[in-house]
Parts: structure tokens; sequence; C-alpha cells
């Protein structure tokens, strides 16, 4: 992609699309109708701005986009940051959405007698494989990661580990299933993120968007 092209901004899909939306329009940007239609498999999207256009994937695959160069710019949480910790990436404004908690957390009855001070090994079930090994190291416990992409708080039911390290908003989903957190591995919060190569070739447009958005958060 060259200087000519139009910027792209990668947003990722499901709660946290619905939470930056208002940072985006009060920062100037309105995608073209085909955006916000439920029917539509469109996943590249024009905006008010012919030089910026919006790509919409999984919020797993917003910062490789950015990393790689194929998105200027984009909206991810810290979770998938530290989980990738792409050095091609500047993440220099917390948009301040997306609240909620990187936790350990394990069965009910298992909680009531455990105490985690005394892991020396853990097998996790968990999407955050890297995190959760680097979290439990800094403490010195190995830890035996099984990566699963959803549904993560079946493991312990199913007796494929007796923990999970998971994104917890709420908490209702883990009473739900018989589970309490037990510990926090971070706070979560989504990011504005930028591609340095970019922040450097495409500094005047780069700047641009940064500030508008810096401007959007100011104003809310």
């Amino acid at each position: 992609m060259n200087a000519t092209d139009p910027m792209v901004i990668a947003l990722p899909k499901g709660r946290i699309l619905k939470e930056v939306m208002p940072i985006l329009k009060r920062a100037g940007i309105v995608p073209e109708a085909a955006f916000d239609d439920p029917d539509s498999r469109q996943l590249s999207f024009a905006t008010n701005h012919p030089g910026l256009k919006i790509i919409r994937v999984r919020s797993f695959d917003v910062a490789t986009f950015v990393a790689f160069g194929a998105a200027q710019l984009g909206v991810a949480g810290n979770d998938v940051l530290m989980e990738f910790d792409y050095r091609e990436i500047y993440a220099p404004l917390d948009l301040k959405i997306g609240h909620c908690r990187l936790a350990v957390a394990e069965p009910k009855e298992l909680s009531e007698h455990d105490d985690p001070k005394k892991w020396s090994h853990v097998r996790v079930a968990t999407k955050y494989p890297n995190v959760t090994r680097r979290h439990f190291a800094a403490r010195g416990v190995q830890a035996e990661c099984i990566k699963l992409n959803g549904a993560m708080e079946l493991a312990p039911t199913l007796g494929l580990c007796k923990r999970i390290v998971d994104l917890v908003s709420t908490g209702a989903t883990l009473k739900a299933n018989g589970l309490v957190e037990v510990e926090t591995i971070a706070d979560i919060t989504s990011r504005l993120i930028i591609n340095r190569t970019a922040f450097k070739t495409r500094s005047r447009e780069v700047s641009y968007w940064l500030k508008k958005f810096q401007g959007a958060l100011d104003g809310a």
C-alpha cells in the first residue's frame, strides 16, 4: 500500500464496535450505509472521507492487520496487544471503552479450599496462552495452556482442566457455569493503535486522525 492509497482503519466486530461508533462519529467519520445493514456481507466500507475507509474484522485480527501494514489505524483491546506483543504497533490513545478484565477462574467448589499462592503448576484453558504463561512465570508457576477460541467455561465442567483465563465483564457467564474469579491478570480497555511505519511515512494523515480521536474523547 502506497501513500496515495486511502488510509484504512480496522474495527473489531461485536460489543466494542457498538462502543466505538459514537467516538468515530464525534471524530467526523461516517461509514457508508452498508456498514449498518445487518444483511450485508461486506467487510470493507467507504466513509465520508475519500482518503479513509473502514474494514470490519475479528477483534483478534485487528492487531494483525495493523502490524503488517494492511491497515494503518485500528481499535484493539490491550488483551489482544499483550497477547501478540507486535513491535510494529504503537498504541498512543486509550479510548476508555470495552472495560473488562483478564482473569483466572475456577469452579466455585474448588475455590473454597484452593490457595492460588500455593500453585506450582496449573493447566489452563484460554485463548491468551502467551499472556497466561508470562503471568504465571512471573509468579514462578509453570502454566500448561490449552488453546481454546471460545466456550472456555465448559473446560472445567468437562474435565479438560480445572482453571481458565478469559475476559470477564459482569461475571454473569462465570456464575452461570459454576465458576468464580480467583485472580486478576490485567484490567482491559480498547486503544487506538497505529502502524509504526505509517506513523513515519504518512505522519501528516496519521497525526490528523490521532488528533480527531483525541478531540472526540475530550468532547465526550
